[in-house]
């Protein structure tokens, strides 16, 4: 590791009921974060915490900052030399933002799934190993290989679909295959956190019902935050739920809760179809 620059925490893995997580349970947490795209401002001051091991949607109508929000966590919006920001975003207690922290060990441990999935223009095999090759400096056997990739397949269910044809190529794969394939993709480097923007958006109702299953089955290993426009996927599909408007954080809190009985008038109008 370069001189000046910080190891981001190990990994850990379990959760807490609690709506607003303590430092001690919090996976994620922001504050008093403000993000600019040139002159204009997208988020306000966001402050919140994200539950080790529970899944955490985020909802709201387009363009009040969920995406940017999300892309913050990995700091990927830094690619955009017009993106300036203010405050604090922490992985397991580390400030991400702070002068010296490497990107690469800090997108080993936030893996990110998008709207689309984009599975690499190779096999099945090659791609459930690309990243961990990477990690390993390619320095692996075929045994430990093999290992791997059944692994990550069957923890994303999908080893008993694809496991006699790992040589073909993942882009032949149904839109539902290839999404899971893009997560077990991440595995094998062993995030602590899973980013998710809108990973159901170009499924059918079918893959869609598959997906969020797997997000479910990945919740206590894994961390995972959310963005979803879809109000049943956000209720089916995470233990806590964050409603964010023109940049600011509304309401957060159990998914249960936010859905029956909101705090806020403006979470219930959204919810109920009123606007967004």
């Amino acid at each position: 590791m370069a001189e000046g620059t910080q190891p981001l925490p190990t990994p850990v893995a379990s959760g807490s009921p609690a709506a607003a997580a303590s430092p001690a349970t919090a996976a994620i947490r922001v504050r008093d974060f403000n993000l600019w795209y040139g002159d204009f401002q997208a988020l306000f001051n966001v402050g919140i915490d994200v539950t080790q091991g529970k899944v955490t949607s985020l909802i709201g109508p387009s363009g009040c900052g969920k995406s940017t929000l999300l892309r913050s966590i990995n700091r990927i919006n830094e690619r955009l030399g017009y993106v300036r920001t203010t405050g604090n975003i922490e992985l397991l207690g580390q400030n991400i933002l702070a002068p010296g922290v490497e990107l690469t060990p800090l997108r080993r441990a936030v893996g990110m799934v998008f709207q689309r999935p984009n599975p690499l223009p190779l096999s099945i095999r090659d791609n459930v190993l690309f990243a961990y090759r990477l990690s390993k400096g390619g320095k692996t056997d075929r045994a430990e290989e093999e290992q791997v990739i059944q692994q990550a397949l069957e923890e994303v269910l999908l080893w008993d679909q694809v496991k006699d044809r790992l040589k073909s190529s993942a882009t032949a794969l149904s839109l539902e295959e290839q999404q899971k394939l893009c997560i077990a993709r991440l595995l094998p480097i062993k995030p602590s956190v899973l980013l998710m923007d809108e990973p159901c958006s170009a499924l059918d109702p079918k893959a869609t019902r598959a997906v969020e299953e797997l997000i479910w089955k990945l919740r206590g290993d894994y961390s995972i935050l959310i963005v979803t426009h879809n109000m049943a996927q956000a209720r089916r599909a995470s233990d806590e739920c964050i409603f964010m408007l023109m940049g600011e954080v509304v309401e957060h809190n159990a998914t249960g809760e936010m859905f029956v009985t909101p705090k806020h008038q403006k979470t219930a109008d959204y919810i109920e179809g009123r606007f967004g």
